[in-house]
């Protein structure tokens, strides 16, 4: 059995969960999730929180039982405040901005690269660098992978897209002989 199940999950008293036979639902401040719940899984409420136990003791209940509680837990948090990630524009003209529900970045194409933004983040723009929020942490992640996968950071002079807290080991170059 997972660690993480072994003691309930504790629930804000602004956030309200709701189940039903096949998802759960996170409703706060910052608007409501949804996730679907797997078979083997049982969610009840008790007056600590929110006890997630297995239906049966097999290895897939198992496993299901620490990731299901990782879920809750980062749909509680979100609903309360909202989960963010940085990311460093560095290169010459390299630029991006927000026009409507797009981000449109300069990054040293022929052609400006767009990408929609999905529904429930909020993206900033300052100079060299953007910030996205919201409250699921999924999809804050994801998005901000897919940004940066449009130019990773290269060895060499450090040019591209990276994380705030992301280190680029810098290669030599060629030398002169």
């Amino acid at each position: 059995m997972s660690r993480l199940a072994k003691k309930p999950v504790p629930v804000p008293a602004q956030v309200q969960v709701s189940q039903t036979e096949d998802s759960f639902t996170v409703t706060g401040p910052l608007g409501a999730q949804t996730r679907a719940l797997p078979r083997a899984i049982v969610l009840t409420k008790e007056e600590g929180g929110l006890r997630v136990s297995g239906k049966d003791e097999s290895p897939e209940t198992k496993m299901l039982l620490g990731t299901t509680v990782a879920h809750l837990k980062n749909m509680i948090a979100g609903s309360v405040t909202p989960f963010s990630k940085k990311l460093i524009i560095e290169g010459i003209g390299f630029k991006a901005e927000v026009k409507g529900s797009e981000v449109i970045m300069a990054l040293g194409f022929s052609h400006p690269v767009k990408l929609a933004i999905p529904a429930g983040l909020k993206i900033m723009a300052e100079k060299g660098a953007l910030t996205i929020s919201g409250s699921d942490r999924e999809a804050v992640g994801q998005f901000a992978a897919r940004i940066r996968a449009q130019k990773k950071p290269e060895p060499y002079k450090g040019k591209g897209i990276r994380y705030d807290t992301e280190v680029i080991r810098r290669k030599q170059g060629k030398k002169t002989v």
